[in-house]
């Protein structure tokens, strides 16, 4: 699949005249080049490749950055949440990558930078700010609406769900109802504080987050693997809006502009 350009796609780019800096985290088997739909959908937003940098498990934030992606993946320890390891629920760890997610994102809230989660981002979101979750839907919350779909196709429609208005993802999807695609066995469990749900699915399940405070939107679902759809493209364009407005306060104000993230300068102790 070609990459559109984003004024074929009808975004127009930000306009900036300092460079931005947008931390991706992603798997240890991701690609990390223009073949991967995160970092195409962030090109189709407006951002040049050198503008994002990639953050592979174990590596750690330097640096100052605008915006935060925290990409899907494998499940988040359950320890990190206050509870044991459910052997039925087929749970797969990778403690590299939550240490470099979790430190990614105290960091962005740390400085109040506008950040993206999508599916297990949603999720690192939620229990870094002190919720939980269903550590597997099959097993703890069964229900007619199939999350973890057989046969994986990036982009087919899975489930309806239901946006809530006022609410920032509202006026992204600019609908009531949007289709989504669905590739995830873990779900919300408990709302962290500070957070509101702003969708979910029609058995319940919460399918956004947000915040009222500096920009931060989650989502359960794959938007990355949309390219043509309207609500995922202005998802993308929002997160990039936001990031280009911090850049631009920061310049604005003098702050110093520091060479970014150097993902391979240093990595976490554990």
């Amino acid at each position: 699949m070609s990459l559109a350009s984003p004024a074929r796609m009808g975004i127009q780019p930000v306009g900036y005249n300092a460079a931005v800096r947008i931390a991706l985290t992603l798997g240890t088997d991701a690609s990390r080049n223009e073949k991967n739909d995160y970092i195409r959908a962030l090109l189709a937003a407006g951002f040049r490749r050198e503008e994002i940098v990639v953050l592979p498990p174990g590596s750690k934030p330097e640096g100052q950055f605008d915006g935060v992606v925290l990409a899907g993946g494998l499940d988040v320890d359950p320890s990190r949440y206050g509870q044991a390891l459910k052997p039925e629920g087929k749970v797969e760890l990778d403690a590299n990558r939550d240490a470099t997610d979790f430190a990614v994102f105290e960091k962005a809230r740390r400085e109040s930078v506008p950040t993206l989660g999508i599916c297990r981002g949603i999720q690192v979101i939620n229990v870094a700010m002190g919720g939980t979750l269903v550590q597997d839907i099959t097993t703890e919350r069964p229900s007619g609406i199939v999350h973890l779909v057989p046969k994986r196709e990036d982009e087919r429609r899975d489930h309806p769900v239901q946006v809530k208005p006022g609410t920032r993802i509202a006026s992204i999807a600019q609908a009531a109802e949007i289709q989504v695609n669905s590739r995830h066995h873990q779900a919300i469990e408990r709302v962290a504080p500070g957070l509101k749900v702003s969708a979910v699915a029609p058995d319940g399940l919460v399918e956004a987050l947000e915040s009222d405070g500096p920009w931060l939107l989650a989502v359960q679902w794959h938007p990355e693997n949309l390219p043509d759809d309207p609500a995922s493209r202005r998802l993308f364009a929002e997160f990039a809006r936001a990031a280009r407005d911090r850049s631009q306060r920061n310049l604005a104000g003098s702050a110093p502009v520091e060479a970014g993230l150097e993902a391979d300068s240093g990595r976490l102790n554990r």
